[in-house]
């Protein structure tokens, strides 16, 4: 196992999670209930779940698209929704 990689990607996912929607959303199912195992595990499972999809889709993507379109892609991406929501975001 490549621990660097181990390493470098839990501190990015780790760093990203952090305030973002999903951990709110756990932050009030916590506050709401009682059975903070239960939350703990749904959303721990839902976390393993979406990372198992993004490796599995990943790696077989990665096997017809080059890797250096799959980043320009991905960021181009978020470029696009940054700008999309500067613009759209409370328009209402």
């Amino acid at each position: 196992m490549d621990f660097k990689v181990l390493l470098t990607t839990f501190a990015l996912v780790f760093l990203a999670e952090l305030g973002d929607k999903t951990q709110l959303a756990t932050f009030a199912f916590a506050v709401e209930t009682k059975s903070r195992t239960a939350v703990f595990l749904g959303s721990a499972g839902a976390l393993i779940t979406t990372s198992l999809l993004a490796v599995l889709f990943g790696s077989f993507i990665s096997r017809i698209v080059p890797p250096h379109c799959i980043k320009l892609g991905a960021g181009l991406f978020f470029i696009v929704l940054g700008v999309w929501m500067v613009l759209f975001s409370g328009s209402k």
